[in-house]
C-alpha cells in the first residue's frame, strides 16, 4: 500500500507538533520532519521532543540549499542531526544522492535495522529520458538506498509518462513524483504504479514542493485509498484547469456507485499530445474543455453524429481496442437548462420547445457556442453569433443558418423584444471575475440570460441582468447536466442526479 505522508514545513518545534497531531487525526500514514524548516534548530534539545512524541512514524530531512531545501550550513553538521535521528529511533532518514556516500561513511554501519535510508534526487527544472531515470535508479540503489526516491519537475503533462514507466519496472521501492501542478497526476497515482509513499499538505499553504495536493484531497476527493493497479483513469482535460469543481463531482460519484476509477484535473498544453501519450486502455475517458473542444475532433476515430454535426466534442471515450470515440453532451446539457429557466422545469420535455421562433444571441464561437448554437437551430430558434473574431462568428453563424456579429456590436443590437442572451466565452471564469462579455445597459434587451461559466456561480453578467430584471440561468444547470451525460458515457450506470445537484450546490 502507498502510504500518505505529510510534510512538516512550519518554523517552531511546538507548530510541528500541532502539525503531526493533525496529520495523525487527518489518516496520514507517516510525517516528514523537515528539520530545515525549524528556525534556530537545535538537534539535542530538539529532536528527541520531536521524535519521542510523534504520533505517526517519522522520515527526517535535513534539505540543503543546494536540493531546494532551507539549510544553508556544512555538512557535518547536517550529518550529525541525522545520525541523531537514528540513534532515537527515527523509521525513515532521506539523504541526497549527491553526498550520500559521504554519509553512508559518516554513520559507518551504525545505521538500526529499524531505520531505512531514502537516497533521494530532486530536478526542479525538467523531467529526464526515460533512459536517464532509470540510470539514475541504478546509481541510488548502488549507494545502498533501502528507498530510491526521484523528484523531478513538469514542463508538460506527458513528461509524468516517463516516471510512471520507470516506477512500474523498478526492483526496489521507489518514491517517483513529479513536481508542478502539471506532476499532479504522479501524486495521485502512485498507488496505481507501485510507489512506496505520496505526500499531502495539512493544508494548501504548507507545501514542501510545487504541486503537492491536501491529504484531504487525497483521502476525500481522489479516494486514493481505493486506487490500485487496475483502476481506470478520468479526467478534465484543460487549460486552465484548476478552477473546475468537475473532479470534485465526478469522484463523488464514482465513489458513490463503487465504480474502479478516479477524475483528475489534466493541464496540458497539446490535446493530441497527451491522448497519444497516455494510451493505455486504462486511461479510459476524458472530459474536454477550453481551449481544446475543437481540436478534440480531429484527435477521435469516430465521432457521435451530433458531436460531427456541432464540430466539437467535450467527451472522449477510449474503447478496449484504443480507439477513441467523441461524443458532446454540452449541446443537451445547455440547451435543456436554457428551455427549463424559460419555460420553468420540464419545459424541456415540451412538444413544442420553448425556444422555438425565439432569437438566441450566441456570444463566443468556440466548442461551448458551437454546441449551444446547433442546439438552439434544432429547436427551432434563429441564431445570431457575436465573437471577438469576427471571422469566426461568420463561419458558425453560416453552419447554422444565422446571422454574425462583431462583439461589439452587442452593445446596440435590439432587433426585438424577448431575445436570449446566451455566453459561451470563458469572460467572468475565475480567477478572472471582473470579465462580461456586453455592457450592463444592454442586458436589458433581454428576457433570459445564460452563462456557461459556473465558477463563480453568480458572474459578473449574471449578477448584472439580475440588476437589470432580466430572468437568468446559472451555469450550474449546464454543468450538472453535462456531467450527467459524461458520467454515464465513462461508467455505463446512469448518473445518481440527486447526489451531482448537492454536490453542484455545495461547491459552486
Amino acid at each position: 500500500m502507498t502510504l500518505l505522508c505529510v510534510p512538516l514545513v512550519v518554523r517552531t518545534v511546538e507548530a510541528m507538533q500541532a502539525d503531526a497531531a493533525a496529520a495523525a487525526a487527518a489518516g496520514a500514514d507517516l510525517v516528514e520532519i523537515r528539520l530545515d524548516f525549524i528556525e534556530g534548530f537545535r538537534p539535542r534539545e530538539h529532536l528527541p521532543r520531536l521524535l519521542r512524541g510523534c504520533p505517526l512514524p517519522a522520515l527526517v530531512t535535513y534539505r540543503p540549499n543546494w536540493e531546494g531545501g532551507q539549510y544553508e550550513g556544512d555538512d557535518a553538521t547536517r550529518f550529525e542531526a541525522l545520525r541523531l535521528a537514528m540513534e532515537l529511533g527515527v523509521d525513515y532518514v532521506d539523504i541526497e544522492l549527491k553526498v550520500a556516500d559521504k554519509f553512508i561513511s559518516f554513520i559507518s554501519g551504525s545505521k538500526p535495522d529499524k531505520c531505512k535510508l531514502i537516497v533521494s534526487s530532486h530536478n526542479y527544472q525538467s523531467t529526464p529520458s526515460c533512459e536517464e531515470l532509470a540510470d539514475l535508479v541504478a546509481r541510488i540503489q548502488a549507494v545502498g538506498a533501502d528507498i530510491v526516491k526521484i523528484a523531478t519537475t513538469a514542463t508538460d503533462i506527458v513528461d509524468v509518462s516517463r516516471m510512471f514507466q520507470v516506477m512500474v519496472h523498478c526492483q526496489v521501492p521507489m518514491i517517483g513524483l513529479v513536481m508542478s501542478e502539471k506532476g499532479l497526476m504522479s501524486r495521485v497515482l502512485s498507488p496505481k504504479f507501485g510507489g512506496y509513499l505520496t505526500f499531502g499538505t495539512i493544508d494548501a499553504t504548507k507545501l514542501s514542493a510545487s504541486g503537492q495536493p491536501t491529504i484531504e484531497e487525497l483521502l476525500d476527493i481522489y479516494n486514493i485509498r481505493h486506487i490500485g493497479p487496475d483502476t481506470k483513469v478520468l479526467g478534465l482535460i484543460a487549460n486552465p484547469v484548476k478552477q473546475s469543481k468537475s473532479p470534485i463531482l465526478h469522484n463523488k460519484c464514482l465513489q458513490s456507485v463503487g465504480y474502479n476509477a478516479v477524475y483528475l484535473p489534466l493541464l496540458a498544453d497539446d490535446l493530441a499530445r497527451f491522448l497519444s501519450t497516455y494510451s493505455s486502455p486504462d486511461f479510459s475517458g476524458f472530459s474536454c474543455s477550453l481551449p481544446f473542444k475543437v481540436d478534440a475532433v480531429q484527435c477521435c476515430h469516430e465521432h457521435d453524429p451530433i458531436a460531427k454535426s456541432i464540430g466539437a466534442i467535450n467527451t472522449i471515450i477510449r474503447r478496449p481496442d484504443g480507439k477513441l470515440v467523441g461524443y458532446n453532451t454540452d449541446y443537451i446539457g445547455a440547451i435543456s437548462a436554457i428551455e427549463d429557466g424559460i419555460g420553468g422545469p420540464g419545459s424541456k420535455d415540451a412538444a413544442v420547445s420553448p425556444l422555438s421562433g425565439r432569437l438566441v444571441v450566441v456570444v463566443g464561437a468556440g466548442g461551448a457556442g458551437k454546441a449551444i448554437a446547433y442546439g438552439a437551430k434544432e429547436k427551432g430558434a434563429r441564431v445570431v453569433v457575436a465573437n471577438r473574431t469576427y471571422e469566426k462568428a461568420v463561419s458558425l453563424a453560416a453552419a447554422v443558418g444565422g446571422h454574425a456579429l462583431r462583439l461589439a456590436e452587442l452593445e446596440t443590437f435590439r432587433p426585438e423584444e424577448g431575445m436570449i442572451l446566451a455566453n459561451a466565452t470563458s469572460l467572468g471564469m475565475y480567477p478572472n471575475v471582473d470579465g462580461t462579455p456586453i455592457p450592463k445597459k444592454a442586458l436589458s434587451f433581454y428576457d433570459v440570460v445564460f452563462d456557461v461559466v459556473y465558477a463563480p456561480k453568480v458572474t459578473r453578467l449574471l449578477r448584472e441582468a439580475e440588476e437589470s430584471g432580466v430572468k437568468v440561468v446559472s451555469g450550474v444547470e449546464m454543468f450538472v447536466r453535462q456531467a450527467m451525460g459524461q458520467f454515464e458515457r465513462f461508467t455505463g450506470i446512469e448518473a445518481p442526479e440527486s447526489l451531482m445537484r448537492e454536490i453542484a450546490a455545495k461547491y459552486t
